[in-house]
């Protein structure tokens, strides 16, 4: 499929009307972008191979971006998360850990995801069930309990993510 910005618009909203919190929905418009290609570096070919990326997204507190590409990671995982420049910032297309299935799968992974309050502590039992066993909080806040809660139980497992993330990415 030949990739333009209307359809990875058209892309991105069927996955946002899956949302159902606004603060995260709210979010992610205040940080899309019109899509437009760039070439980035492919670092696991020939010298010098690029393929074209579409930014849609740009989170500049962090310098990190969002980006569909059909090339290289894609199509099985078209979806990345880039660094967009700067002074010392890489510009290829990175590690293929940072490219994902879904546009909602990269941003539940991205650094922007930590500007929101929407962070729980989560105890997750032997069948892989999540359970929330905090309120609602920032990221820093929920990781530090996290953190306090494994070393008191350290046979149990606790982690941070919030309601959304839980629904969109692990059931």
């Amino acid at each position: 499929m030949s990739i333009d910005a209307n359809i990875l618009k058209t892309v991105i909203a069927a996955e946002l009307a899956g949302l159902s919190d606004e603060r995260i929905i709210d979010h992610i418009r205040a940080h899309l972008i019109e899509p437009a290609p760039e070439l980035k570096d492919w670092d696991w070919g020939d010298a010098g191979q690029q393929y074209p990326c579409w930014i849609v997204f740009t989170h500049a507190s962090s310098n990190t971006g969002i980006a569909y590409c059909e090339h290289g990671f894609g199509p099985r995982c078209p979806w990345g998360l880039l660094w967009i420049g700067g002074e010392g910032k890489p510009l290829s297309m990175g590690q293929d850990s940072a490219w994902f299935t879904s546009f909602m799968e990269t941003y539940f992974n991205s650094m922007a995801v930590s500007d929101l309050p929407i962070w729980r502590v989560f105890e997750k039992d032997g069948n892989g069930k999540r359970t929330p066993i905090s309120g609602e909080g920032g990221w820093d806040e929920m990781w530090a309990e996290v953190l306090e809660l494994r070393k008191r139980n350290p046979e149990r497992y606790f982690d941070c993510a919030s309601d959304a993330a839980v629904r969109y990415l692990y059931e």
